[in-house]
């Protein structure tokens, strides 16, 4: 792959996952002298996992964004106008919308357990599942799409 393509995969795989839980986190971290305690006591799993990546080293990670730039903000642009869209969505009261796209982001899940990405095991020539060359299934979705 271009060096191109390689800094968009990596910085939708890699690099935005941890600048959105870095926000995440710094987001509940701000609002500590209100809310701190309750933060810690009602973490669920899925602010929990957005800890564990937020705790990686921020050093790196100021690097990597410095270096990476022109990829993670052509992502954070896209990333930002998903959020709008689906803002708009729950505010209007849209619940198809959010359904699909939930459906629809559901089996890229589904993809990455089918494939064996799913594993923290280091993927040092890791046998893999091959790669479905058609767009993945969409679970739930009507006979008709």
């Amino acid at each position: 792959m271009s060096a191109e393509h390689h800094d968009l995969v990596l910085a939708m795989t890699s690099h935005l996952p941890h600048l959105i839980a870095y926000t995440i986190v710094g987001t509940a971290e701000d609002l500590q002298e209100v809310t701190r305690s309750e933060v810690l006591k009602f973490s669920a799993g899925g602010f929990r996992d957005f800890t564990r990546i937020a705790a990686s080293d921020p050093t790196m990670w100021r690097d990597v964004f410095l270096h990476n730039k022109e990829a993670v903000l052509e992502l954070l642009g896209r990333f930002n106008e998903d959020v709008s869209a689906l803002a708009r969505a729950i505010r209007w009261g849209d619940g198809d919308k959010l359904h699909d796209f939930f459906t629809r982001t559901r089996a890229i899940r589904r993809g990455i357990v089918e494939i064996g990405q799913d594993s923290a095991a280091p993927d040092f020539g890791r046998a893999h599942a091959p790669l479905p060359l058609a767009p993945l299934p969409r679970p739930y979705a009507a006979d008709s799409e």
